[in-house]
């Protein structure tokens, strides 16, 4: 019995999402290969003689690539069983079955994987179909270390760098999974609903000194919120930061728990926690309230205060083109940042997300949502919608554009960040003013960013 899995993109990690599997599976004495096209060419030798050929599918970006690669993928091996696997998965069942996807798995996905892998093994003939395994499963599962055996090495993806021009080779692991929180955009909770899972503390410390010994010096926790639980979350940083002083890490948290937990932040600095990703969405409080974010703009500008306070870079993402955003909300959006001198902190990709309704987000629960969005896109994974000012979306062409170029050239964020600061201005009919530059820049290029665009 053999299996492939595959990687299109996991935000420049080296993907868990097929180590983790791996360790699965070849405990059970599977052979597996592991592929990530994000960094590397199909190998066509194992995708022939695969009897499984498995798709992580994380986000929206990760599963359209797959998409568009399965028919390479199909005409190489056009006997292989197909999966799908991880949270855009179930979300897509329907779109990917009509593609003769024959398992689509999602949650905790490596118990139905292995329970596939064993029937294919055993000889089912009904594997092709029917799905026994649950489309989304939320039991309880025993973690292993995960296996990075036949992935690409660490020094292939995007790396830490800091404002000295170090650049510092990354690792990834996970301590949970899922999400306690209710957020109505996130495609977490039509599948996880309000659950999260705890990843043992010792199965994270051994995936980490793996991936020390293989050159990482920077972790990010992809966890998609560190402090669900901080009793969990800070002994295992304690843990790390005593075994690998010099080790330095990221984390992601609301803005909630940031202000909830205010009196921990110190310990995440002090433990080598270097910046907090945040989901900050918009600074719109009636946006905010329609997405069920939990936070205010008030609540933004106060994390603001407590990270500087506690000396931790915040590096905010939002979701700045909605329905809701005028021009003049997107112009307020720019300005506020520049006003909090988050300028440097922010890559530039965030000012270009545009907000994504795939099937079954929680935003259809809306009146007002089911009113203007179109019928569901299959092929696109989303319900399309289109602005009321046309304007909105050439001002959304328009800073795409201005990022793109800004990745080609290497400009840097400030660099960017004014062009799209111009281009904002004359949308709305307004003379562009002078950047605040609050910073001296000695202090400015000190703030630790991860090499490479992010996309959702």
């Amino acid at each position: 019995m053999r299996a492939v899995l595959i990687s299109c993109y996991d935000l420049g990690h080296q993907p868990f999402g097929l180590a983790e599997p791996a360790a699965w599976l070849r405990q059970s004495g599977i052979r597996v290969d592991q592929l990530d096209l994000a960094v590397e060419t199909i190998r066509e030798e194992p995708v022939r003689a695969a009897d499984l050929i498995a798709f992580h599918v994380p986000m929206h970006t990760a599963t359209r690539l797959a998409v568009g690669i399965l028919p390479r993928i199909r005409e190489i091996n056009p006997k292989a069983h197909i999966c799908f696997y991880g949270l855009y998965a179930p979300l897509n069942v329907s779109y990917l079955k009509a593609l003769g996807v024959g398992t689509v798995l999602g949650g905790e996905f490596e118990t139905g994987l292995l329970s596939l892998a064993e029937r294919l093994q055993s000889g089912e003939e009904s594997v092709g179909e029917d799905q026994k395994e649950p489309l989304i499963s939320r039991r309880r599962q025993d973690f292993l270390v995960p296996d990075r055996l036949g992935l690409p090495s660490l020094d292939q993806y995007a790396r830490l760098r800091m404002g000295n021009g170090e650049a510092r080779t990354s690792g990834y692991v996970e301590a949970s999974r899922g999400c306690k929180h209710l957020c109505r955009h996130c495609p977490i909770v039509p599948v996880y609903q309000g659950r999260f899972r705890i990843v043992p503390a010792d199965v994270v410390l051994e995936d980490v000194r793996m991936q020390a010994a293989a050159g990482a010096r920077h972790i990010t926790f992809g966890d998609p919120d560190f402090l669900n639980a901080p009793g969990h979350s800070i002994p295992l940083v304690k843990r790390l930061h005593q075994e690998f002083p010099e080790l330095t890490y990221d984390v992601t948290a609301k803005v909630e728990h940031l202000l909830r937990h205010a009196d921990i932040l110190p310990e995440l600095r002090r433990t080598g926690c270097l910046f907090v990703t945040t989901a900050v969405e918009s600074i719109d409080d009636r946006v905010l309230g329609l997405l069920d974010k939990g936070h205010t703009m008030e609540d933004f500008r106060r994390v603001v205060g407590i990270c500087t306070e506690a000396q931790l870079a915040l590096s905010p993402t939002f979701i700045p083109f909605t329905p809701w955003t005028d021009r003049f909300g997107y112009l307020n959006l720019l300005e506020t940042l520049a006003s909090l001198d988050l300028i440097d902190q922010v890559a530039p990709v965030q000012l270009t997300i545009r907000l994504l309704i795939p099937p079954g987000s929680s935003l259809l629960e809306l009146q007002e949502v089911r009113r203007w969005i179109g019928p569901l896109d299959a092929e696109k994974l989303c319900y399309p919608w289109v602005h009321q000012d046309d304007g909105m979306d050439r001002l959304h062409q328009e800073v795409e554009g201005i990022v793109r170029k800004g990745e080609k050239e290497g400009r840097n964020r400030r660099e960017v960040f004014f062009k799209i600061w111009k281009t904002a201005h004359r949308r709305a009919g307004r003379a562009p003013g002078e950047l605040p530059n609050r910073l001296p820049r000695s202090d400015r290029v000190t703030i630790p960013y991860m090499t490479g665009p992010w996309y959702c």
